[in-house]
């Protein structure tokens, strides 16, 4: 076998130079070899055997062959991440996804119960009819009036209660299947809904809506084509078997064999299976993020110009789930390959020992008939038991990430009964907070912020991208916790505080408003809990100076709202609608302004100040300025840099001072 070279390095000793090559062997070790100057070139190339000699150029290269004999490098599955390192998981058992998938249909367990209980008439019923065929042959032959017509009787009586018992099993695993799907999806999507902001950063909408569509159908084929065949199947070998035992033990001894070898196959074959099935999954998830991703920002895409990358990314995962089908049909063939060889043989078996039984006088052409029948029906009855045993692996190998996600437990904010204050006034405090994303640990966002918000004040916080202004924000709504320090809200820590109900009196608006496929009236409706009618929608959106393009639309308040119907500006003021609309004790504003026009801007700076002096609602203001006009109406401007706040005060005063904020105002002004 020819060296596989790693690395290798130049020693000039003496002027005797030797070139150093590293070798891969079970127990790793480098070889060294003097080549002479005069027969090495650079970009030249040879090949060595262990003892030093060159192989011979035209012995063949039996290696790729080797390959791909059962148990070879081709047939290896190994997950890898988009950089080439390989992924493990710990698998799970077919036992823990049974007992998974009875504590989601057990409050329906009624339903699998009738249909076990129409599944085992109907396999008793199949099971009897060999016998009663052979019978009724003979007893023709044999001039047996009585018997054969007793027999077609019996043979008519359980044709018809078989066919009952099937429809009956058929319709009632059905519907098992149906309750199955529905609770799995509405576990794992309920799950997912309650999990912390941090998990989204985590794992990809694309894989996520996988799991909730591929795998969740493929695990739902357990109980409709998986357990009652294999339970249907198992009756069925059993009483095959119990026949054959009754009929001659050393006939039924060689079908046994058989069986007991199919059996060995396939739990070698099991395990391929169920791992390739993982990988398909999973290799379906990934290629459906990068789908996802590329087609929902198209148009970037399409500025850039870079459609053939795309398509590169999008084909490397239909690249490597096209490797993994084919190992898993190549397997499957061979598994097939395995049992039709050993179920010719069986037949062959059954002729070769029952022609002798029947020359020695050990059996009757009868009881032949009946070993052939029951002992092709026992062989046919296992194929098919593996046959879903491996189906039952595919689903349990693709489930593998289902569980992972419904097991993840919840946000703390969800779980914990937090408390809520009888009077909230809307005063909110940052003491000594520090933060770093979970996805940076060794990049910190906050750095010691201590910000003091007093009720009904408005303050502006400015500075550069990337300073933690939005940052604050999002520990403010409680989509993360602070690493250090804490935030208070009336005097209480906001972790204490039920979330859930603090957030109903806090309006925000993002930078980038998202607006939900559904009419605009429910869009500004969105969340707010108290009854809303259609005057206070109309009220918020003229607040938001978002009435009168809304009712220029064709269907006014009733317009499903689209990507391409609304601009970006139009887009923000109703997504401020949304937030006046709850009246919040406390608002928040993430550059509020950023994709509205000057006009725009100008209503909405005499919105906020209009807000600042409503007597009737005492609220707290909290806005990201991006542009500096927009902070003068704040009482106080913090000035952000680092993730550390740098500059507090009001707008004159920080000028005076001539710092970061000065320089940002003298740069604005210049770009005027």
């Amino acid at each position: 076998m020819a060296v596989s070279l790693l690395s290798f390095r130049h020693q000039n000793l003496k002027n005797n130079p030797i070139w150093c090559f590293s070798t891969r062997f079970s127990h790793p070790r480098n070889i060294r070899f003097r080549i002479s100057p005069s027969k090495f070139k650079i970009g030249s190339s040879c090949c060595y055997t262990f003892d030093g000699r060159k192989p011979n150029s035209n012995s063949p290269n039996i290696e790729k062959y080797v390959d791909f004999i059962p148990g070879g490098s081709w047939w290896n599955l190994e997950d890898e991440d988009e950089a080439g390192n390989l992924k493990t998981t710990n698998p799970i058992t077919v036992w823990y996804v049974l007992r998974r998938i009875w504590e989601l249909v057990a409050d329906d367990k009624l339903v699998i119960y009738i249909g076990f209980g129409s599944l085992t008439l109907a396999a008793l019923a199949e099971i009897s009819i060999p016998n009663l065929l052979t019978a009724s042959i003979f007893a023709a032959q044999n001039g047996e009036v009585l018997v054969f017509y007793r027999n077609l009787k019996l043979l008519i009586f359980l044709c018809f209660a078989s066919g009952i018992c099937s429809g009956l099993r058929s319709g009632c695993f059905g519907i098992a299947n149906v309750v199955l799907l529905k609770r799995l999806r509405e576990t794992l999507y309920a799950n997912l809904l309650f999990q912390d902001v941090s998990f989204f950063d985590r794992e990809l909408v694309g894989n996520l809506t996988s799991r909730l569509g591929a795998d969740c159908q493929k695990l739902s084929h357990v109980i409709e084509n998986n357990l009652h065949l294999i339970a249907r199947n198992s009756l069925q070998g059993t009483g095959a078997l119990i026949n054959l035992l009754t009929l001659s033990w050393p006939l039924a001894l060689s079908a046994c064999f058989i069986c007991t070898l199919l059996c060995v196959i396939f739990l070698v074959y099991g395990r391929y299976q169920k791992k390739a099935a993982k990988l398909i999954q999973d290799f379906t998830a990934r290629g459906n993020e990068v789908s996802e991703e590329t087609l929902s920002l198209v148009r970037t895409v399409r500025v850039n110009g870079t459609e053939t990358k795309e398509h590169e990314r999008y084909k490397q995962w239909l690249d490597k789930l096209a490797i993994a089908s084919v190992r898993e049909s190549a397997a499957y063939g061979l598994w097939n390959l395995s049992f039709s060889t050993l179920y010719r043989s069986t037949q062959v078996f059954a002729i070769v020992l029952g022609g002798m039984s029947i020359l020695t006088g050990h059996a009757s052409a009868e009881q032949l008939t009946k070993y052939v029948l029951y002992c092709e029906w026992l062989i046919y009855a296992a194929w098919r038991l593996a046959d879903n045993f491996s189906s039952l692996l595919q689903s349990v190998g693709a489930s593998e990430k289902v569980f992972q996600l419904i097991d993840v437990l919840p946000s703390d904010q969800f779980s914990a009964k937090g408390v809520r204050l009888q009077r909230l006034t809307g005063k909110f405090k940052f003491i000594n907070v520090s933060f770093h994303y979970p996805s940076r640990m060794t990049m910190p966002t906050l750095e010691e912020v201590n910000i003091s918000v007093e009720a009904k004040e408005v303050i502006a916080i400015v500075g550069l991208s990337g300073s933690g202004k939005s940052t604050l924000v999002h520990l403010l709504l409680g989509l993360y916790e602070p690493t250090h320090g804490e935030i208070l809200i009336d005097g209480h820590p906001l972790k204490d505080l039920d979330i859930r109900w603090l957030r109903q009196n806090i309006g925000y608006v993002g930078q980038e408003p998202h607006l939900f496929r559904m009419d605009i009236k429910s869009n500004i409706r969105y969340g707010c809990s108290r009854d809303i009618k259609q005057e206070d929608v109309e009220w918020a959106a003229k607040q938001a100076y978002a009435h009168e393009f809304i009712c220029s639309l064709p269907d006014g308040y009733e317009t499903i709202v689209d990507d391409e119907l609304l601009s970006g500006g139009q887009k923000q003021r109703i997504a401020i609608a949304r937030a006046i609309i709850r009246d919040p004790l406390i608002l928040i504003l993430d550059e509020p302004t950023s994709a509205l026009d000057a006009e725009s801007e100008y209503y909405i700076q005499e919105l906020m100040v209009r807000l600042k002096t409503d007597t009737k609602a005492k609220r707290s203001i909290l806005f990201i300025a991006h542009r500096l006009s927009t902070a003068r109406a704040a009482d106080r401007i913090v000035v952000m840099d680092g993730g550390r706040v740098v500059e507090m005060g009001d707008h004159d005063k920080l000028l005076q001072q001539n710092g970061l904020y000065a320089r940002l105002h003298l740069l604005q002004m210049e770009g005027l």
